[in-house]
This record gives C-alpha cells, sequence and structure tokens, in this order.
C-alpha cells in the first residue's frame, strides 16, 4: 500500500513539474514586459502587442516608439512572421492601423502612418485580457496624437485571436475591431491612398531581404504569379483598372520566411467604410484604406479579420473563409 501511494504522489510531483516547464495547454497572456506583451498558446509565442512609450531622445527612438503595433508569430511559435522598427520602410509594423492624410481641429493635417513632426500614437491601457484553451482576447485604448502632439482622437481596438483549423491546417484566426471617437467632438477627417492608410499586415524584413521574388497573391479572379502585384492608383481615380482593385471581400498574400511558405488572407467586412481601395507589394506589404469622418454623432467603427496559415491557399478556400466571417455576428 506503502508503495502505491507513494507511486501516485510521484506522478503528481511529476504533472506539476511538467506543467511548470511545459505551460498550461490553450492560449495565455503573459506578465507585460517593457514595451510588449505576449499571448502564448500551449507554451509557444502566437502574438505580440507592441505598446511603446515615446521616446523622443533621437530620431531612431522617436521612429522606434512612434505607434503600437501587433506582432504575429507562425502557428508552431517558432517563427517572427512581421515587421517591426527599421529596415525596408522602417514606419511598416506587423499588423497596424493608420492614415497620412487626417484633418482635424478646424484644417490642421497630419500623418499617423508615417508618424511625422510631433504627430504619434500613444498607448493608454490595457482594458481586459482573457484567455483560456480556446482563444483569447485583448482590448487596449490608443490615443492618436496631432502635429502639436497634443491628442484629437481616441481608439478603443480590440483584438481577437483563435487557433482555428481550415481544409486539414490549423492556423490562427485574429479578428481586429477599433472603435474610434473624436475627442474634442469636432471633426476628424481621415485620408491617404493605399500604400499609406488604413489596416495593413506587413511581412518581417526577411521577405524583402530574401525571399520577394517568390511572393505572390491570390485574389478573387485568381491566383497571381510572383513579380505581379495591384495597386489602386490614387494619381488617376477614374482608371478602368481600379475597380479590380477595390470592394475587394478579402485578398491573401504568400510569402516565403526561413524555407517556409505562409499564406495570409485578408478579410475586410461589409459594414466597413467603402470604396475600400487595396495594395499590395511583393516585400509583403498589403491591405486597403477608406475615407471617413469622425464625428461627435457618429464614431467609427471598423472590423477585420486576418488568417494565417503555413503552405498555399485557393481561391475557394479563401472565398469561403469571406463567408464564414460575413455570416458571423
Amino acid at each position: 500500500m506503502g508503495l502505491r501511494v507513494a507511486g501516485v504522489w510521484f506522478f503528481l510531483l511529476a504533472a506539476s513539474v511538467a506543467a511548470s516547464c511545459f505551460g498550461a495547454e490553450g492560449f495565455e497572456w503573459q506578465t507585460p514586459e517593457g514595451d510588449h506583451v505576449d499571448l502564448l498558446f500551449d507554451g509557444e509565442p502566437a502574438f505580440r502587442y507592441m505598446m511603446p512609450t515615446l521616446d523622443e531622445s533621437s530620431e531612431e527612438k522617436r521612429s522606434e516608439t512612434f505607434k503600437p503595433y501587433h506582432h504575429v508569430f507562425s502557428p508552431d511559435g517558432k517563427t517572427l512572421l512581421t515587421k517591426g522598427p527599421g529596415g525596408l520602410f522602417p514606419h511598416h509594423r506587423g499588423l497596424f492601423y493608420g492614415f497620412n492624410k487626417i484633418t482635424y481641429g478646424n484644417g490642421k493635417e497630419c500623418d499617423t502612418w508615417h508618424c511625422t513632426g510631433k504627430t504619434f500614437q500613444s498607448h493608454e491601457e490595457i482594458v481586459e485580457e482573457e484567455a483560456d484553451a480556446d482563444g483569447a482576447k485583448q482590448i487596449v485604448k490608443i490615443d492618436w496624437h496631432g502635429k502639436d502632439g497634443e491628442v484629437f482622437a481616441n481608439e478603443t481596438r480590440e483584438m481577437d485571436i483563435e487557433r482555428q483549423k481550415h481544409n486539414g491546417v490549423e492556423g490562427w484566426q485574429i479578428d481586429f475591431s477599433s472603435h474610434l471617437e473624436s475627442s474634442d467632438g469636432q471633426t476628424v477627417h481621415l485620408d491617404g491612398d493605399p500604400q499609406h492608410a488604413g489596416f495593413q499586415f506587413r511581412a518581417t524584413q526577411k521577405v524583402p531581404d530574401e525571399t520577394a521574388k517568390e511572393t505572390y497573391y491570390v485574389r478573387t479572379d485568381g491566383v497571381g504569379k510572383p513579380g505581379d502585384y495591384r495597386n489602386w492608383d490614387h494619381n488617376k481615380p477614374n482608371s478602368p483598372g481600379n475597380s479590380e482593385n477595390e470592394n475587394r471581400p478579402w485578398n491573401a498574400l504568400s510569402f516565403v520566411v526561413d524555407g517556409q511558405r505562409y499564406t495570409v488572407v485578408y478579410l475586410d467586412h461589409p459594414s466597413n467604410p467603402k470604396p475600400s481601395r487595396y495594395s499590395e507589394r511583393d516585400y509583403g506589404r498589403f491591405g486597403s484604406y477608406f475615407v471617413a469622418d469622425v464625428t461627435k454623432e457618429k464614431p467609427l467603427d471598423v472590423k477585420y479579420r486576418v488568417w494565417i496559415q503555413p503552405g498555399e491557399m485557393t481561391v475557394q478556400q479563401c472565398s469561403a473563409l469571406a463567408q464564414e466571417f460575413t455570416a458571423a455576428k
């Protein structure tokens, strides 16, 4: 009897040690560390919220800290798929949201994409974090600062992350939701161009450095070839070619990192402002923008979904994700 009891205790001790070493199954938010907080899945990194405090001690430090954004890791947790500061177009950051042509406060102008002058976005608060075996949620407060550093808009941003399986392949389903209000009740006019505004994804710097020639896009009208990327032409708004780059329900990027191909599907909800104007680049920056007014009576609400998986995807598979997103509450 004594040996059996001892065996039970040994089993419980071993299980406890294993849990502490390998982490709980499912999603888990880590304690914030410096300028970021990590989300783990089965003990491996899945998602990271970058929440820097503006540092104006040098231009380099300012560039590194002038906006919050989100990193995404590969579904196996081994590879960082998104870009941080520096590299090609240093203002590009993972999953990010901003506009390069903003008018506010009776004619003031600013750019929260490049964060020129005194303009920047600031993380203010983590309002809520939840995580369990099935998914995770994070709600944060972000202030938008204008040309003189003053706050002109307040954003509440929610990120919902789930581990899903589509067509037998596991990946991340990430829902981005943003609620933007004018800070003083005056109209905030959001505008820009397809390369410098809206909600966008930027792949790791390894893509332009090593594999840009292997990048291709999947669109509603078929699978593109490497080197073929399309953009809504803001210099020629009436161009006949713009129609194929406007109001897409989805667009997909296929790129290679460390010898592994990944596909990112960008899903634009029908309730978002329209027209939505798309752009693509072989170095892995893609997404869409719109023009909208944020007023005291009408704040701006948008929602997007991003699906990330290893391997390639077909037009039919991407379209199915879009139908699912549209049908979701």
